[in-house]
């Protein structure tokens, strides 16, 4: 049976309207959430490389990893590279493969993530070391959140400075779940 060719119309644009509200959903926010500030700026190139994960806001995209978990990010043109890894309870290590996009007028301290385009989802730099050896990344909703930093431990003082700015930006501090990290 032949489906008459205005037919065919309506799920591709039922398909593009579902696409949109999806993506869409990342960007609302709670609607008790005060604005999610952010640093003034991220030297991109201070940035780059690897960070190692100290503590996260648990969420459904890392449930499989159980330590080890790190970011590699390099630049490539306007854009940023992401290579996310990390080791699986079976001693596996699994890896995402990611492009990041600078938000214009943020000081390079927003942007928008993508592991499965054509969405992306915003990482935002919350608080970071004047030395670079630790960030705090957030996002509008405070449901995902990570503490990051340039070696597999942080000192006592570095994680409560983190944390403490974490909760006055309106996360529960009990949300981060320490990350493990093998010798």
């Amino acid at each position: 049976m032949l489906i008459p060719r205005h037919d065919l119309r309506r799920p591709r644009a039922a398909v593009r309207v579902a696409a949109v509200l999806l993506a869409l959903t990342g960007c609302a926010q709670a609607p008790d959430a005060p604005p999610m500030p952010t640093v003034a700026s991220v030297d991109l190139q201070r940035y780059l490389g690897t960070w190692y994960e100290i503590a996260s806001v648990p969420n459904r995209f890392q449930a499989m990893c159980v330590s080890d978990t790190q970011a590699r990010y390099q630049r490539d043109g306007d854009d940023v590279q992401v290579l996310n890894s990390c080791r699986q309870a079976d001693g596996s290590t699994t890896t995402a493969q990611g492009v990041a996009k600078v938000v214009a007028g943020s000081g390079n301290a927003k942007l928008r993530v993508s592991f499965f385009r054509p969405f992306y989802g915003d990482y935002w730099v919350l608080a970071l070391a004047d030395d670079y050896r630790w960030v705090l990344v957030g996002e509008p909703s405070r449901r995902y959140g990570w503490l990051l930093a340039r070696t597999p431990t942080l000192s006592v003082a570095d994680r409560e400075a983190a944390l403490a700015r974490a909760q006055a930006l309106g996360y529960a501090r009990s949300a981060f779940v320490d990350q493990p990290h093998t010798p």
